[in-house]
């Protein structure tokens, strides 16, 4: 039986901690950020090391999709799939969606946007994904007549455990300790870009809550997450609340 289970998220949030943990069971296989390369070459937008990802990883839309839905690897059912909702551009077609188990981690905007402008610096509502992440959400809550799960990243790094083995039942799997703690260092699933992005999961070996300082915004900064905040609010009000 084949599970491929597709985690759509903004930036900056714990998706590639969340990666780490299905990787390490004992089923699965990952697939990191499949159509980076291709946004990157569509959009033209400056992130660190973008020829290199579109180099590495191509730069069309059918071969990232043909990607996601690949047979699993021999003996490794679970195909675990971190997406970033902003790489999903109009032009993609959804249909493919519906062979996909989807789920939705969200986090509040302030804090996506304090992370993502210690990386690069000019940051606007399309970078970050929430626009695009409520607008999938409906997509596909109208084609499966279903509400998709949605994890809030503050809420799961309180109680990893119980949303994890939540989250297993939903999905008609069982879950495995082995997904609280991982091996620290890269992968090599990681993509080519995570030499800039992912220092933190780098020296991390299990889920733990971020520090307790204040973020602090520019007025700029902090308009753009008022206008983001209903957009976080909507997914928030849908969230997955373990028994």
């Amino acid at each position: 039986m084949s599970l491929p289970v597709a985690m759509w998220s903004g930036p900056r949030n714990i998706s590639t901690a969340m990666m780490r943990a299905w990787e390490n069971r004992s089923d699965c296989t990952v697939l990191d950020e499949p159509f980076y390369g291709y946004y990157l070459q569509q959009t033209g937008i400056d992130h660190p090391g973008a020829a290199d990802v579109i180099e590495a990883q191509g730069s069309e839309w059918q071969a990232a999709i043909d990607k996601c839905l690949a047979s699993p690897a021999e003996g490794k059912p679970v195909f675990y799939q971190k997406h970033m909702t902003l790489h999903l551009l109009d032009e993609v077609p959804r249909g493919w969606l519906s062979k996909l188990n989807n789920c939705f981690l969200i986090r509040e905007p302030e804090a996506v946007i304090s992370s993502y402008a210690a990386v690069r610096a000019d940051v606007n509502a399309a970078d970050i994904g929430f626009l695009q992440q409520v607008a999938l959400y409906d997509y596909m809550a109208e084609m499966t007549g279903e509400d998709p799960l949605v994890i809030d990243s503050k809420a799961f790094l309180r109680q990893p455990e119980s949303h994890l083995r939540a989250w297993c039942d939903h999905l008609g799997i069982a879950f495995e300790g082995s997904m609280l703690s991982w091996p620290e260092g890269a992968r090599d699933t990681d993509g080519v870009w995570a030499q800039h992005w992912y220092d933190a999961v780098y020296q991390s070996t299990s889920f733990s809550l971020p520090g307790s300082g204040e973020l602090c915004l520019d007025a700029r900064q902090q308009a753009l997450a008022d206008a983001m905040r209903p957009h976080y609010e909507y997914l928030f009000k849908r969230r997955l609340v373990p028994a």
